[in-house]
C-alpha cells in the first residue's frame, strides 16, 4: 500500500501552534502517513511578546481589519498534489494570522486549487469567525473540499483568559504576577493534556487517511480542556 502524503503548512507566532503540531504530526507518522512540513516564515520578523500595551492595542486593531504580514517564498515541493493539506496557525483578533492571510493572497490559487484542506486553529475561544473567513477565502483558491477544523482552545476560563493574553502580549507575565492572579490565570496557552490530545488526533487522522476513508465524512471532537495541566 503506497504511504498517503499530507502538507502541513503552518505558521506559530508563540509556539503554541508548533507544541500542538509536534505530536500532531508524531501521531500520523506511526500511522506510516508521509509528512512535508512548511512554515510560513514572515519577512519582517514580528516580536513576541510585543512589548508595551499601546503596541499591543495597535497590533490587535490592525489584526482585527486582516492586516497582512508578507511571507517568504515557499519550498517548491509544496506545490504538489497531496492527500491533504493541514493549515495551521493562531487566531489574530477573530482572523487567520497576518502571514497566513498573505500566503493565500499570493500562492492560494496555485497551492489550493482543487486540494482537501484541514484547517487547525489555535485560540483564545473565538474560532468560529476565523474558520467561516477562512473558509470563504479558501473557496475563492478552487479548493475542492474544506473539513471541519481541529480546534484548540486556551483552556483557562474567561475573563482571565482575555487579560492573560493581552499581558502576555505586552511584555508581561501574568502567570506570574500576584497570587491571586495566578489562582486563576497560571498558565499562558494550551494545556499538557492538549498537547497530548494532538497525538491522538494525528494518530486518528493517520490511520482513517490511510485506510483510504472519505476525508469529508471526518469530524473531530473539538479539544477544548478546562484542566489546564
Amino acid at each position: 500500500m503506497t504511504n498517503k502524503r499530507v502538507l502541513i503548512l503552518s505558521y506559530s507566532y508563540s509556539h503554541q501552534t508548533r507544541n500542538l503540531l509536534k505530536t500532531l504530526v508524531a501521531g500520523m507518522e506511526e500511522e506510516n502517513v508521509e509528512i512535508v512540513r512548511e512554515r510560513l516564515e514572515p519577512v519582517e520578523n514580528l516580536r513576541f511578546p510585543i512589548g508595551t500595551i499601546p503596541s499591543t492595542f495597535i497590533m490587535m486593531l490592525l489584526t482585527f481589519f486582516r492586516k497582512r504580514y508578507p511571507i517568504k517564498p515557499l519550498n517548491d515541493v509544496v506545490f504538489q498534489d497531496w492527500d491533504l493539506i493541514i493549515l495551521a496557525g493562531p487566531t489574530w483578533s477573530y482572523n487567520p494570522s497576518g502571514p497566513v492571510l498573505s500566503l493565500l493572497d499570493r500562492d492560494g490559487s496555485k497551492l489550493f486549487n482543487g486540494q482537501t484542506v484541514l484547517p487547525m486553529i489555535s485560540c483564545r475561544g473565538y474560532w468560529r469567525v476565523h474558520f467561516w473567513g477562512l473558509k470563504a477565502l479558501l473557496k475563492k483558491c478552487g479548493i475542492k473540499d474544506v473539513l471541519a477544523p481541529i480546534v484548540f482552545s486556551h483552556p483557562t476560563p474567561e475573563p482571565w483568559r482575555t487579560i492573560g493574553v493581552f499581558l502576555k502580549l505586552a511584555g508581561r507575565t501574568p502567570e506570574k504576577g500576584s497570587s491571586w492572579f495566578r489562582r486563576v490565570y497560571p498558565k499562558y496557552g494550551h494545556s499538557r493534556k492538549q498537547v497530548e490530545k494532538a497525538g491522538t488526533l494525528g494518530k486518528q487522522l493517520g490511520h482513517d487517511i490511510q485506510s483510504g476513508i472519505e476525508l469529508t465524512g471526518l469530524t473531530f471532537e473539538t479539544p477544548i480542556s478546562t484542566d489546564i495541566a
